[in-house]
């Protein structure tokens, strides 16, 4: 039987370790974030440097996140990418991993007056107050001066207690010749975002839905 070198073998863990205690973490989150996560974006990575710089950011000192506003054409991968942010914090280790992933469309839908006393209210204040806010195709809505409201109500929460928010919209953030992000949140959210947002990414090139990708 040959002889077994210790120095081969592989360290067994130990929970006084930094280093094991931070892959604990690692493993809680992500698979926090797996449940909060549709199938079809299960595999998704931040390749883009800005958006790897902002969940990095995250991760180090989460009140100076800020927003992270990813704007461009349908399928250009911005809901890829967002949750690749999301996924890559997850990784890192945090103390702490509270997410909520919603299409707006969705929340506004949530959001409506309903029959249970209190209801809207309580899952406004539960997005309010989630560590991560990931808002999909902000923008996409019909505009009221009730969407108006509830947006700026959780934007302005969001901004003044520095909780990190991932938005994603179609629309371009400012536009001189055309509709923009600003043109449907309203003046009030829109100043508020721009002092939330700490990195704006554009993202252009082709549809890669119709190339079978998700978007």
């Amino acid at each position: 039987m040959p002889d077994v070198n210790p120095a081969d073998e592989a360290p067994e863990e130990n929970p006084g370790d930094r280093e094991w205690h931070r892959r604990a973490r690692a493993d809680y989150a992500v698979s926090r974030w797996q449940r909060a996560t549709p199938p079809r974006f299960r595999d998704a990575e931040a390749t883009l440097p800005e958006v790897i710089g902002w969940a990095d950011r995250a991760l180090t000192d989460n009140a100076a996140a800020g927003a992270l506003l990813l704007t461009g054409l349908t399928g250009t991968g911005k809901t890829h990418q967002a949750y690749g942010a999301l996924r890559r914090i997850a990784a890192g280790g945090p103390d702490r991993f509270e997410l909520i992933a919603v299409n707006s469309a969705d929340m506004y839908g949530n959001l409506r007056p309903s029959q249970v006393m209190g209801a809207a209210e309580h899952e406004l204040q539960r997005l309010s107050r989630v560590q991560y806010l990931l808002l999909d195709d902000l923008g996409t809505a019909k505009t009221s001066e009730w969407t108006e409201e509830v947006t700026y109500r959780l934007i302005n929460y969001r901004y003044n207690h520095c909780l990190p928010t991932i938005i994603t919209s179609n629309l371009p953030a400012r536009d001189e010749n055309g509709p923009d992000l600003s043109d449907f949140v309203g003046a009030r959210v829109a100043s508020r975002l721009a002092e939330m947002v700490t990195t704006l990414v554009p993202m252009i090139g082709a549809d890669r839905r119709r190339g079978g990708r998700a978007a």
